[in-house]
């Protein structure tokens, strides 16, 4: 289920990736604060065992979100090291 507030952050990521990032650029992207809070709060509610169904549904997308970006920033090559002289 792709609800509106699972729309921001897939919207978030396929807006960032769109512009052809830089190496720098990709292993510095971070979400918005709005969706870390969100984040944050299905997984308090996870701890506690009070997640209704829809926000199992909304963190299990989460998660899958964070993996896709974490495997593409471990294949995207290290930027290369910059002389002193430069």
């Amino acid at each position: 289920m792709a609800g509106p507030s699972l729309l921001r952050p897939t919207e978030e990521i396929a807006e960032f990736f769109a512009r052809s990032p830089s190496a720098d650029e990709i292993a510095a992207f971070r979400l918005s604060d709005a969706t870390v809070a969100r984040v944050r709060d299905l997984l308090d509610k996870n701890a506690e065992a009070t997640l209704t169904r829809e926000e199992r549904e909304e963190l299990d997308q989460l998660v899958l979100l964070d993996r896709i970006v974490m495997l593409i920033r471990s294949r995207v090559p290290p930027p290369e090291p910059r002389s002193a002289l430069a």
